[in-house]
Parts: structure tokens; C-alpha cells; sequence
């Protein structure tokens, strides 16, 4: 069990648990947080998920801990951890189920005044369009050739097939493509999975938010990104769906079998990995590709059903009724990506697993548009409480492989969750602080109740004192659907 005792402060928001902790350690943990934060983190086994993830092989650099860290499969849900692309090892619990499960933001130039009538029906128009909860996609059922496109065109395909614009895929994180994805790296089982559910949102904690820009902290930012106070954004959080599951499911089934072969001794089986340069590794890193195009490609679809229900609703009613691109994001992913360790270039796999990529600006990776001011870093709240617009700092590229937090974090289980309160109260709160909800099932909506979580607005704090964030805006919810 670790203690406080255990921990050594290098700042307020930086803590470190050294390599000597526990013997057979390869790196140190690095935590970014508050010490409210930290301490309540002991509760769970979330950090020593983060020490058990220093043993991996290969490691460089420290293994990080953000400060929307809880307990997860393997890895802890907030972790960075990076290994060497030559001689490191990729493990599938240090990315997640929800491969690339993700953020996007799209902005609006509809001003709450001119909509605050229409709220409702936009919410429910919303809900309508946008399939939600275990069932098919918002797309006709595809035949096996169009899923494997799917699969290596991401959101390129979306491009083609007329559910995006050029300059959608310029503000993607990787353009909404990942190269080196191979589909016959995909089991069946996954693929079947994957036919029916491309432009669905799914369910547990994936939603549609439709939020007013509350407060802008760097207006200069806030104008780039196309961000205007009181005006109208829309928020979708969802990811590979049951695809990214199987091929998790597949790989972790597979890599605990190989740990023998490859002479792997690590304290959680949940752990379980694969060289980089193995057949085994290769073959996850592929399939995880397919998983995270797969996503991409789900997101775009959803944002273009969003464009048309706001167009259906607000045309005739308000200026300006469509959604623009802000950033689309993944925050459960694994990248090859090029990092400086001491003096020199390395290439490295940093596993993100509840963690979003904050580059700084002038990296190569980050959108033009977004060239000056860093890469546009999204962190929801939990439904009843803002969401924010960051942005990467060069800070990040140093000390977090330009990573950052990506939302508030858990601090009750699903289980617990559910002895809080019923999900008709929840609803009245909410509708008492002037938000509509509509979810596929009460008890689920209760699962992702704001007390669940951590405060959103302190994690943000420690990011950005630590120095690997900046603010840019603060969004305030007006209406969720919830999976």
C-alpha cells in the first residue's frame, strides 16, 4: 500500500514515487496533481496500477500520472507511459478497451439568447438522430469491404462519402487516419461487431453535450479556435465501440499466453505485453490502428448527424444555425511519435490510457490553424459541471510527452454510484441548474452523476499550474444525452 510518506513533492503539483520504491522498478512515477487530489488517490489502486506500470520493459522517460487518475484495467485510467519503439513493448491495458475513445468539440455562431427556446427540441432532434446505448449505428449495416475501408481510411472515408468536408480532417489529430492499420489483423468476431455501429455514441459514460462558452481566459486562443462567449458548442465523447472492445479483448487474451516466450515478469497479469518488434506486437499495433480509425471515422459521422439536427431545428430561428470543426482528439491510444530524451531525438510508443495529447506550439503534429497557439486540449466535465478548452504547452513536450489529463476523473464505481441518489432526482437537480437530460436508461444516467466524479475545475488547476496546459474557455452545459 502506498503512503504519503512514500511520495516525494518536487512542487505543489508534481510528485514523484522514485524508481527505488519497489525493487524491480525500471522508471520513476511522476504525479501531476493537487494534494487534495493526490491524497484521495490513495483510497484506490490506481497508483499502484502506476508502479506495477514501471516494470514494464523498455520504459523511457517516467511513467505519469494525471490528476483524473482512478483505478482501471491494468494501467491506471489517467497514465502516460513510453517505451522504446526499437526495444520496448506495447501492452494493450496501457491503451484500454475503448480504443480511441475521444473528444470533439464543435462551436457555433448561435447565440444562447436566440435558442434558449428551442433547447429542448434541439435535445431531443439531437437524440433522435444520433443513435445512443448498446444498439446499431446511425449508418444502414455495411458489408464487410466497406467496414475494412473504414478501417484504414478513418475519417477519410467519412470525406468520401459525404460526411465531411477537407477541412474537417485537417483539424483531427492525425487527420483522422493512423497509418500502418491492417484489417486482416482484426479477428471476425471484431469485425462483426463493427458493422452495425459507425455514427452510434454507445453508452456508459459517452455523451453529446450541447454547452454555452461560459468564460474565456485567453481571448486571442478563444478567437482562433473559433470560440465566442455566450455562444452555442457541441461536445461528443464516444469511441471504437464493441470493435476496440474485441480487439483488446483479443490481444490480452493472447499477449497473457506469450509472457513465458518473451521472459516477462510483471507484478499484474493484467499487464501483459509484447515486444514492439514481435509478430505479436506488430499485429496489436495494427489492429489497434483499425480500432482508432474506426473511431475517428464514428466521430465524424456523429458530428455530421449534429450539423443536421441543429440545421433542422435552429434554420429560420436563429443567425448562423451550423457547427464548425473546433479539434477532434483520442484519449486511449497508443502512438509512435518522436520525443527529445536528454539531448536527443528518440522514437518512442507513449501509451495514453485517460490521457489526451497537449503538443505545444510549433510541433509538427498540430494543425496549422493551431500552429501559434498549441494544440486544442479538451477536457469534459461530468455532465452537471463546465467543460474546458485548453491548449498544449511546450512544457508538456518536456516533462509529459506532451500529454495531459482528460477529464475529471472517477471517484465511485458504477455500483457505488448507484446508492447515491435515483436517476428521476438526478434529473431534477439538473433541470434545476438549467440543464435538459435524456438518457437510454435512469440507472446508467445515475452511473454518471456529477458527484461521481472528481472536482473537473481543481484537476484542470493542477494541469495548468504544472505547467503543461493553458486555459483558453470554460463551457457550461445546457442540455446531455447520455448513453
Amino acid at each position: 500500500m502506498i503512503k504519503m510518506s512514500d511520495i516525494q513533492k518536487v512542487s505543489d503539483f508534481e510528485w514523484i514515487i522514485p524508481l527505488t520504491f519497489r525493487t524491480g522498478m525500471n522508471s520513476d512515477v511522476l504525479i501531476i496533481a493537487s494534494r487534495t487530489i493526490l491524497e484521495r488517490s490513495l483510497n484506490d489502486q490506481a497508483l499502484e496500477q502506476a508502479v506495477n506500470a514501471a516494470f514494464l520493459p523498455g520504459l523511457v522517460g517516467k511513467v505519469l500520472v494525471m490528476p483524473d487518475i482512478h483505478q482501471g484495467y491494468g494501467f491506471p485510467i489517467g497514465g502516460v507511459a513510453a517505451t522504446d519503439a526499437q526495444n520496448g513493448v506495447i501492452s494493450p491495458g496501457g491503451i484500454g478497451y475503448d480504443i480511441n475513445c475521444g473528444v470533439r468539440l464543435l462551436s457555433s455562431h448561435v447565440e444562447f439568447g436566440e435558442a434558449r427556446p428551442f433547447v429542448k427540441e434541439l435535445l431531443q432532434a439531437l437524440y433522435a438522430t444520433i443513435p445512443s446505448g448498446l444498439g446499431r449505428g446511425g449508418l444502414p449495416r455495411m458489408n464487410r469491404t466497406q467496414l475494412e475501408k473504414i478501417l484504414g481510411e478513418g475519417a477519410g472515408w467519412a470525406r468520401k462519402n459525404g460526411y465531411a468536408e477537407e477541412a474537417d480532417l485537417d483539424l483531427i489529430e492525425d487527420r483522422g487516419q493512423i497509418g500502418g492499420a491492417d484489417p486482416s489483423k482484426v479477428s471476425s468476431r471484431a469485425l462483426e461487431r463493427g458493422l452495425e455501429q459507425v455514427g452510434s455514441l454507445g453508452a456508459g459514460n459517452h455523451f453529446i453535450e450541447v454547452s454555452i462558452v461560459e468564460d474565456i481566459f485567453e481571448p486571442a486562443a478563444a478567437s482562433v479556435m473559433g470560440l465566442t462567449k455566450d455562444c452555442l458548442c457541441l461536445m461528443l465523447h464516444s469511441g471504437s465501440r464493441g470493435l476496440g472492445h474485441q480487439i483488446c479483448t483479443d490481444y490480452v487474451q493472447q499477449f497473457q499466453q506469450i509472457q513465458k516466450k518473451y521472459g516477462f515478469v510483471l507484478p499484474d497479469r493484467e499487464l501483459a505485453c509484447a515486444p514492439l518488434a514481435s509478430p505479436e506486437g506488430k499485429a496489436y499495433l495494427a489492429a489497434m490502428r483499425c480500432a482508432a480509425n474506426y473511431a475517428f471515422c464514428n466521430r465524424q459521422v456523429m458530428a455530421y448527424l449534429a450539423n443536421q439536427a441543429f440545421e433542422r431545428v435552429l434554420l429560420g430561428k436563429c443567425k448562423h444555425p451550423s457547427l464548425q470543426m473546433v479539434y477532434d482528439l483520442a484519449h486511449n491510444i497508443g502512438k509512435i511519435e518522436e520525443h527529445s530524451i536528454g539531448k536527443f531525438p528518440k522514437q518512442v510508443c507513449v501509451h495514453r490510457k485517460g490521457a489526451t495529447r497537449a503538443f505545444g506550439p510549433g510541433e509538427k503534429d498540430v494543425p496549422a490553424k493551431y500552429a501559434g497557439i498549441g494544440q486544442p486540449v479538451l477536457i469534459p466535465g461530468s455532465m452537471g459541471t463546465f467543460s474546458w478548452v485548453l491548449t498544449g504547452t511546450s512544457n508538456a513536450m518536456v516533462k509529459t510527452f506532451g500529454s495531459s489529463c482528460h477529464g475529471a476523473g472517477r471517484v465511485f464505481s458504477r455500483k457505488g454510484a448507484r446508492k447515491l441518489m435515483k436517476g428521476d432526482q438526478l434529473i431534477r437537480e439538473l433541470h434545476e441548474k438549467g440543464i435538459e437530460v435524456m438518457a437510454g436508461s435512469l440507472g446508467g444516467l445515475v452511473e454518471e452523476a456529477p458527484e461521481v466524479y472528481k472536482d473537473v475545475d481543481e484537476v484542470v488547476e493542477s494541469v495548468v499550474q504544472a505547467g503543461i496546459v493553458e486555459k483558453v474557455a470554460k463551457l457550461r452545459p445546457i442540455a446531455v444525452i447520455k448513453g
